[in-house]
This record gives C-alpha cells, sequence and structure tokens, in this order.
C-alpha cells in the first residue's frame, strides 16, 4: 500500500477513526498476506474499534490466524466476516484479554468454541461446564479445558449477553465443575484412597456465594468420614491425601499455566489445623472455639463436590450456628473490631486504587450487607443467601435497609465489580488495584462501554460510585433505626421494634431501648433541627458505635442538642463544619470528663469546628483573658467565677485535642508520637492552672487592698505544677512566698499574706458548676505543721538549719506561676544550691534518698492494689522514674547545666546526652513514665475522677484501651503491655537508683 510522501493513508485516517492508538503498527498488520482475504472488509474494521483495545484486538486476531494451518486459517477468517455472533465474541474477548488471546495463540482451534449460538449456550450452569470438561484427565488438559470454557464465559460478558451477577456466578459455576473434575483426576491416581473415605468440599467466599471473580483464590473446606469398615484415623489420612492432590491440579503451575490457587485457611485452626475433619470435629470446633468472623465466613458456605450427601449434612448442621451467632458473649467487641478497616498492610501508594479494601471499596459493601444478615437473619430466614446482591436486595425487601439506600449500593456494588474484572480479565491476574498506565485505563473504560473521553469518564464514574459507598455503608446501619422512630414515610416498610433492638445491641449499644427514645426525640417531627438531626445522626451513630460507649454518646449527643438545639450556629456548625461532627462524637462517646465538662456550657462545642480550636492557648493569651475578666467583675467571687469559667472551657479544649488525637479520626490519623501528646496536656494543665491562680491572686488582692498588697507575693509550683506534668485529675502542689513591702511590718505583711492564700483557696474551691482547683501547699518547710506561707529570709533560714534531703528533693520541681515574678527569681536563686549541690550529693544523702523511697514503696501502696498496674507507686511507674531521674540531677546538676530542669522527660534525655545513663536505659524509662503518666490520664478522661489503677469495670477498661490505642477485646494485651514495659523500667531503676550505677 504505497501513499504520497509526507500524507497519511485513508487506510490510517479509518484506523484512527477507529480508535485505534497506533495505526501505523495495525496497517501494517492489516497489510501482512494472512489477511489479504479480509483486509478491506468494512465490518471487519468496525467490529475491531468496537472492541476495548483495537490494537490488542487485532494483534490478537494475526496470532491466531498465524497459528491456524492454511486451510483452517481461511474457515476462520470467512467465519469471521460472515457471522456477526463469532466476530463480536471472538474480537471482543481478544481487545480485552491479553491472557486469553495467548491461549487461542496456543490453542487455535478453541476460536470454533465461540461459533455455536444456541440458547443453552447463553447460560450454561454446572453441568454445561461439566460437560466442557469431561475430557481432561491430567493436569494440562484439565487447564486447557477449563480456559476453553473460560473463552466462552468472557465472550458473553464483554458482549453483554450477560450482567455482572450473571458473570460472577457462572464464574462459581465453572469453579464447581472444575473442582469435581481435578477430585475425579485425584480419585482416579488414587483409588485405594477414594475406596476408603467419603470426601465433601464445601465451597466458602465468592465460590460458595457464587459471586465469583475471574481470578480469585476458591476458598473450600473439607469434610471426611470413614466408609463403612473403615478405621477413622486411615479413612482421614486418605481423605487429606485426596484433598491435597486435589489442590495441587488446581494450583500448580504447568506448562499450560495454573487455574487458580485453592484456599483452605478458612478450615477450623487456618493453616494450623487438619485439611480434612470429620463433621463432629467441624461442630466441635465450631460450638467451643469459633469467633465471629468465622461464622461470617460460613454465611456463604455451598457444598459443591466429592460426597453430595456429605456436603449437605454439614450446611445443614453448621446453619444454626451461623445464624445464632449474634446471640454469643464476644459478638459485639468482635462486629467492633471486624467493622474498623483493616487498611494498615496498604502501601499509601495504593490504597486510593485498591477497588477491595480502599475507601469506599468493595468489603465495605460486602461486610455492610453480612453483618446485617448475622444481626437479623436470626429471626428472618429470607435474608439467607450467599450472594451480596441477592441479601442486599432481601434486606431491602424486609425493610432492614432503605430502598433507595439499597439501590445505590447495588449500582455502586455492580459498577465496581465489574471494574474489578475487567481488569483482572486483561491478564488473568489476582488484582484489586486500579491501574495508573492510561493505555490501561483508556481500555478499561472502553470496556465498560466508555467511548468519548474513556479515562476522564472511567475516573469520574469510579470515584462517584467509592464515594456512594463510602457515604452509605455505614449509614445502612443507621438509616432504618431513624425511620423506625421517626416514622415520616408510612408507604416504606420499617424495622420493627424487635430488630432495630437487635441491630443496636449489635453495634455496642448496651441498653437498646433507652437508645431508640434518644434516637426519636432526636428526629422525630418537622422541624428544621429534626430534619438537620436525621442527616447527621446515622454518621454520628457510627462514630458512637466505633467507640467504647455508644450508649453514653447518643445520650450526650441528646444533651447536647436539647441545650443548643434552637440555637443556628449549632446545627449549622455540624452540617457544614466536616470534623466539628466527628470531633464531637469522639469527644462524647470516650469518657465522663469531656463530657461533663461540655454539659456544663455546651456553647464551648464551637471549639471542635474551629481549624484551631483544638491548640491549646498560651499562658501569655490565658493571663490576658483572665485577667481582663477580673478588671470588668464587681466583686471576687463574681470575678473568680469567671476564671473558672474560663478553666473549665479551657479543659474541655484539652481535653477534646488529647482525645481526638489518641482515637484520630477519618482524615487524620492517631498520634503516633505519645510522649508529644503527654507533653501538650502536660504543658497546657499547668498553664491553665497557673493562670487561674494568677486570677484568684488577682481577685482577692483587688477585693481587700485595692491593686496593691502590702507584701510582695509569688507562688512557687512544685510536683508535677513546677514540671509541667500535671494531669487532669492532679492538685496543684504549691509554696506560698512573700516579702514585706518597704514601711510595712512583718506583722502586717504576714496577716495580709495569710488572707490572700486562704481567701484565694476559698474561692478555687467554691460550689459551682466548674471544677474546683485544689491547693496543696503539704510540700511547705515541716509540712501540715508549719506556717502556710513565710518570708523569703524565713526560707532561706530553714533550708539553711533544718532542711532534710527529701526537702531537696523536692525543690528540683519549684518553678514560679503566679504573683511577683522578681521574689519568684529570688526564691529559684535561694532554691539552685540545695537542689544541686556543688560536688553533689554526699553518700549519706544518697543513701537517705534510697532509704524514703523504699520505705514509701511498702507503706504507700494501697491496700490490695496490684503493684504490677499501679500507676504512680508501682513497680517501673512514675515514681520509681522520677526518683531514678531526680537523683541524677542532685548527684550532677551542679556540673551538667542540661540537668537543671524542672520537667521529667528533659532531665532524662538531659542525662543521656551528658553519659550519664546508656541511651537504651533511658529510652525505657522515658517509654515507662509516659505510659504510665497515660494511663493516669485515660482513667480520669474515663470515670470523671482521678486514679492511679486501671478500672475493673469492663466497659470502662476498653475505653482505656481505646484511649492508649488498643481496640476491643484487647485489654489482656494492653495489660501485659503495661507489665511488660513498667518491669523493663524497674530493672533500670534497680541498677541505676539502687545499685551502684552513678
Amino acid at each position: 500500500m504505497t501513499t504520497v510522501p509526507g500524507r497519511r493513508s485513508s487506510t490510517f485516517t479509518r484506523l484512527l477513526r477507529h480508535g485505534f492508538t497506533d495505526p501505523s503498527a495495525a496497517e501494517q498488520l492489516l497489510d501482512l498476506d494472512e489477511l489479504a482475504s479480509v483486509r478491506s472488509d468494512p465490518v471487519l474494521l468496525e467490529a475491531l474499534g468496537a472492541t476495548a483495545d483495537p490494537d490488542l484486538a487485532l494483534r490478537g486476531l494475526v496470532r491466531i490466524v498465524e497459528a491456524e494451518a492454511a486451510d483452517e486459517r481461511q474457515v476462520l477468517l470467512d467465519t469471521l466476516v460472515t457471522a456477526k455472533p463469532l466476530r463480536d465474541r471472538l474480537l471482543g474477548v481478544l481487545g480485552a484479554s491479553e491472557a486469553l488471546g495467548d491461549h487461542l495463540a496456543r490453542h487455535p482451534r478453541d476460536w470454533q468454541a465461540l461459533v455455536t449460538y444456541e440458547a443453552i449456550d447463553l447460560h450454561p450452569g454446572v453441568a454445561e461446564f461439566e460437560r466442557g470438561l469431561a475430557d481432561a484427565v491430567d493436569p494440562d488438559s484439565l487447564r486447557v479445558a477449563y480456559r476453553r470454557c473460560l473463552l466462552t464465559l468472557a465472550a458473553r460478558d464483554v458482549c453483554g449477553t450477560t450482567d455482572l451477577a450473571q458473570t460472577a456466578a457462572e464464574l462459581a459455576d465453572l469453579a464447581t465443575a472444575t473442582l469435581r473434575a481435578a477430585l475425579a483426576i485425584a480419585r482416579t491416581a488414587a483409588p485405594e484412597d477414594a475406596a476408603q473415605c467419603r470426601l465433601a468440599v464445601v465451597a466458602m467466599g465468592k465460590c460458595g456465594g457464587r459471586e465469583l471473580n475471574y481470578v480469585s483464590d476458591v476458598d473450600v473446606i473439607f469434610v471426611g468420614e470413614a466408609r463403612d469398615g473403615v478405621d477413622e484415623t486411615r479413612a482421614m489420612q486418605a481423605a487429606t491425601r485426596l484433598a491435597a492432590h486435589m489442590m495441587r491440579i488446581c494450583s500448580e503451575t504447568t506448562a499450560e499455566g495454573t487455574i487458580w490457587e485453592v484456599d483452605a485457611n478458612l478450615r477450623p485452626e487456618g493453616r494450623n489445623g487438619p485439611l480434612v475433619r470429620t463433621l463432629s470435629s467441624h461442630l466441635a470446633y465450631y460450638q467451643r472455639w469459633a469467633k465471629t468472623w468465622e461464622f461470617q465466613a460460613l454465611l456463604k458456605a455451598r457444598a459443591v463436590a466429592g460426597d453430595p450427601e456429605l456436603g449437605a449434612e454439614y450446611v445443614e448442621a453448621v446453619s444454626p450456628l451461623v445464624w445464632g451467632a449474634a446471640d454469643r458473649e464476644n459478638f459485639v467487641p468482635d462486629v467492633q473490631k471486624m467493622r474498623r478497616r483493616v487498611v494498615d498492610n496498604i502501601p499509601a501508594d495504593r490504597i486510593e486504587r485498591e477497588l477491595k479494601l480502599g475507601p469506599g471499596g468493595l468489603r465495605d459493601v460486602e461486610f455492610a450487607v453480612q453483618l446485617l444478615q448475622l444481626v437479623h437473619g436470626r429471626s428472618d430466614a429470607s435474608l439467607h443467601s450467599g450472594s451480596t446482591l441477592e441479601a442486599l436486595r432481601a434486606l431491602a425487601e424486609g425493610g432492614y435497609v432503605g430502598r433507595a439506600d439499597a439501590a445505590q449500593l447495588d449500582e455502586a456494588y455492580r459498577f465496581l465489580r465489574s471494574m474489578e474484572h475487567r481488569i483482572q480479565l486483561y491478564r488473568m491476574r489476582r488484582t484489586h488495584l486500579v491501574p495508573e498506565d492510561e493505555a490501561d485505563l483508556r481500555r478499561l473504560g472502553r470496556s465498560l462501554g466508555m467511548r468519548t473521553d474513556p479515562v476522564a469518564e472511567l475516573n469520574k464514574a469510579w470515584k462517584r460510585h467509592a464515594s456512594v459507598v463510602r457515604r452509605l455503608h455505614e449509614k445502612i446501619f443507621y438509616r432504618p433505626l431513624l425511620d423506625a422512630v421517626a416514622q415520616l414515610a408510612p408507604a416504606e416498610s420499617r424495622l420493627s421494634a424487635k430488630a432495630a433492638a437487635h441491630r443496636l445491641e449489635a453495634l455496642g449499644y448496651a441498653d437498646p431501648a433507652a437508645a431508640l427514645r434518644h434516637l426519636e426525640a432526636l428526629s422525630s417531627g418537622v422541624s428544621r433541627k429534626a430534619a438537620i438531626q436525621r442527616t447527621l445522626l446515622p454518621v454520628l451513630l457510627g462514630w458512637f458505635a466505633d467507640s467504647a460507649d455508644p450508649d453514653a454518646g447518643l445520650l450526650g449527643f441528646r444533651k447536647v442538642s436539647d441545650a443548643l438545639g434552637k440555637t443556628p450556629w449549632y446545627l449549622r456548625l455540624l452540617r457544614d463544619e466536616g470534623a466539628a461532627a466527628e470531633n464531637l462524637a469522639r469527644v462524647l462517646s470516650a469518657g465522663r470528663l469531656a463530657p461533663d465538662l461540655l454539659m456544663r456550657a455546651p456553647e464551648a462545642v464551637a471549639i471542635l469546628g474551629d481549624p484551631e480550636g483544638l491548640t491549646p492557648r498560651t499562658r501569655a493569651h490565658l493571663d490576658q483573658e483572665v485577667l481582663a475578666a477580673v478588671g470588668r467583675a464587681g466583686d471576687a467571687e463574681s470575678a473568680v467565677a469567671v476564671v473558672r469559667g474560663v478553666r473549665r472551657r479551657e479543659l474541655f479544649r484539652t481535653t477534646a485535642a488529647d482525645l481526638i488525637g489518641s482515637y484520630g479520626t477519618e482524615d487524620s490519623p492517631a498520634e503516633q508520637d505519645h510522649g508529644a501528646l503527654v507533653d501538650r496536656v502536660g504543658s497546657a494543665v499547668t498553664d491553665l492552672n497557673a493562670a487561674t491562680i494568677a486570677g484568684a491572686l488577682r481577685a482577692a488582692v483587688r477585693e481587700r487592698w485595692g491593686d496593691t498588697l502590702p507584701t510582695r507575693f509569688a507562688v512557687i509550683g512544685m510536683g508535677r505544677f513546677g514540671g509541667h506534668e500535671l494531669g487532669y485529675g492532679s492538685d496543684a502542689d504549691v509554696l506560698f512566698v512573700h516579702q514585706p513591702r518597704e514601711g510595712v511590718s512583718d506583722e502586717e505583711a504576714g496577716r495580709a499574706a495569710n488572707a490572700v492564700v486562704g481567701e484565694m483557696r476559698r474561692l478555687l474551691q467554691l460550689p459551682t458548676a466548674d471544677p474546683p482547683l485544689l491547693i496543696d501547699a503539704d510540700l511547705r518547710p515541716e509540712g501540715r505543721t508549719g506556717p502556710m506561707v513565710r518570708t523569703l529570709k524565713s526560707y532561706e533560714a530553714y533550708y539553711r538549719r533544718w532542711s532534710l534531703v527529701w526537702e531537696s528533693q523536692a525543690l528540683l520541681r519549684a518553678e514560679p506561676v503566679a504573683g511577683d515574678a522578681e521574689l519568684g527569681r529570688a526564691f529559684i536563686e535561694l532554691a539552685d544550691p540545695l537542689r544541686y549541690p556543688t560536688e553533689g550529693l554526699g553518700e549519706d544523702a544518697v543513701r537517705e534518698i534510697r532509704r524514703l523511697k523504699a520505705r514509701m514503696e511498702s507503706e504507700r501502696m494501697p491496700r490490695g492494689a496490684d503493684p504490677t498496674l499501679h500507676a504512680k507507686l508501682g513497680r517501673g511507674g512514675l515514681s520509681d522514674v522520677e526518683w531514678t531521674v531526680q537523683l541524677m540531677q542532685m548527684r550532677h546538676g551542679w556540673s551538667e547545666p542540661g540537668l537543671r530542669t524542672t520537667r521529667t522527660r528533659e532531665a532524662l534525655a538531659a542525662a543521656c546526652a551528658a553519659g550519664l545513663i546508656p541511651a537504651e536505659d533511658a529510652e525505657t524509662l522515658d517509654e515507662a513514665w509516659v505510659l504510665a503518666t497515660r494511663v493516669r490520664n485515660a482513667v480520669m478522661l474515663v470515670r470523671g475522677r482521678p486514679g492511679d489503677t486501671f478500672p475493673s469495670e469492663a466497659r470502662e477498661m476498653t475505653a482505656v484501651g481505646r484511649y492508649l490505642g488498643y481496640e476491643p477485646g484487647h485489654v489482656g494485651d494492653m495489660l501485659d503491655d503495661y507489665r511488660r514495659i513498667t518491669r523493663r523500667a524497674r530493672a533500670v531503676v534497680e541498677e541505676r537508683f539502687y545499685g551502684a550505677a552513678s
């Protein structure tokens, strides 16, 4: 074919118009002698242009033609241009599947399987596929026959003769026929084994549900029984050999490739259990040991090969166990565990291309449907289907899922499964990843009927359907609950009260009757508030169910909504601010402290919608707000009431940030640096309490003395307060110091200082709706028997003459927090030589510190407390770590400036940097200290009152576990980890504190 130089041939232009991406290569192929009789036939060119990949289809056709004998070649070409059914089927397959093109190139005569077009060929079943495999006598011939059957199946699929559900069912039927053929080959190879046992093959997963992919593991379970007169052990050994051989026949790669992997890992005990069990052995395991996910898997069990009576007995025997799974003791925590997406093992660069496990993927639909089947199938046999689409339709017809939601999920699931089918069909590889290559995306889009701009259309449709699944897969659990109580659509079938209660129980609600009452109160009526809450609740209920206490979350939401529901900004905030609703759900269902703080002033919920709302306020910002409020107030009590209100609001901000950071959200993963979380909480609560004390001090002084107290006055933070390590339940440990102003007598100054201390403490503990701030001055000289406040000179005289080593140790945490800054600095100058003694501690002082620590361990541990789980005084807990660090500070602080800090973690890091403790030991102590601090914070967040040990109540323990990053059902792991980490820390303490290490 010659053309004028510089001009394209008319064939080139036609090829381009028909969808070829490499018209030059296609033109060369059409010029081959083998295609001489058809190259100018317009029917052929149009048929190629109608395929998913015209270039691929033409290359495949050329390979078949070249592989055919000369006389057969012309028969193929003549049939191709005269018989439209063959033309559409053959070219359709060649344009969609390189792998089937390879098969046809190796077995060119198999194209004839596509010629017949009888009615029975349109929808074959197991019997037809068995006939197609009947001549297979070994693994190679089975593979060839399987691919020939698959060729006809794929042809019906790509030509639109079958839809997604029919194609998936046919693939499962072909797998059934293949398993039967493989078992027959295995039996023929070992007739002695076949004579000793009965063996049934039960399909699971997608094969069991008759919704198989083109390339997928075929999940099976084997059931065996001895034949009459045969010893059971020998029979099971024979059955195991047959089953293993059958698996190899399907799975192994030969000269003809492989069929698919046969996977028996869903059997009892997984790969650690015997490959074949008797029926009674199966039942004993399921009744005693099986977990919820195993009953979920058995939903799809279907006998497919081997002894049909034994297979039917198995399915009949396990069915009551499947449909009674929702009544089992661990069903709720198991469901919570299963509901969480398992994407940790998916690389970040692949998760957005995952059709199965990615957000809005196939697994979301399948899990949602299966869970609803387990919950409601115990009382409704119409839901007993292994097919996702059939079960979804039954759920909608029974009112368990809204019809509109079910229709959208059905459409999305069919589209995503169709994408998955066409991706796998191309190279016959097991994958769920959407390709990135432009050519692959183009072929995929065209195979789904997108021709104008295949890549853009495909991406748009895929994202749209995935978005539908993301939006609906959780909501379908909850929308019917709202419909059941709101009763706004009389024509729609809806959940009964019993079914609604069953669903709420399955989702973790301990009191479903109360939950339904809350839902009715929140969603009934035609007001704007009710309408918005009906939109929000399906999502919120899912987040509540993801927590340790869904009931508390829902009750808290009702209380907040009752308080703010008529406030326009509140509902707008939840509706329009994406993060606000989820943040609120996390905060309300994580424990008592944060909701209690919020309920006292619900308008603080606005914090959750502000992008900067969860960032702790700086000390300067807090001081400015607090002191301005005191200045505006009319008297001390009203001033401190405002100050305590600020403290409550800021405590809520801190608890909310901590909970959200610890739990994570859908868009923001949980904070992995637990030390940073602890530091943020400690600094935020410390700054907040310091600002609160500064406000109370200003208010007390103004009330009686105006702007100037007769004595300069400073508050020195001690303990965790001075160390910036306060927890939610910590008291404020302080010392009070004053210095008489010029011309003021010591007596007058002392009376003024004591009066202001008494007034501050009274104001901060007045009974109000806001949490009190308890001031503890027991670390002062002479303890509780000593004066509450001293002058700087009095402190100096006491420490010079009477100070004990424990008091010098206590001063390690001393830091001014409020009042006269210059006086505070003077106190620190007084304290430095005591806490960082020149040349360090003498051996007598070291022995005294060790003696005091040992005495504290034996005397202060609460009676009956488990020393391995006490966060403060227990083995490897806060006290162990802090005393070890403080001993290093007192011994070496005089020569190592980095040790002169009130903060435990900073001092530990400085000691490590100075070579005073090996890095491994420092990391061990730091890990234990952070964990013990988080345990104390968690207990306060969950119970609403402070505690140093793990709670005993199961739901509270689970909530502590969730805060610490443990999934439901893993409380034991949490306690084991705590004991392990603190045991290692104690070993370091034994060496570094009690031992000879210095």
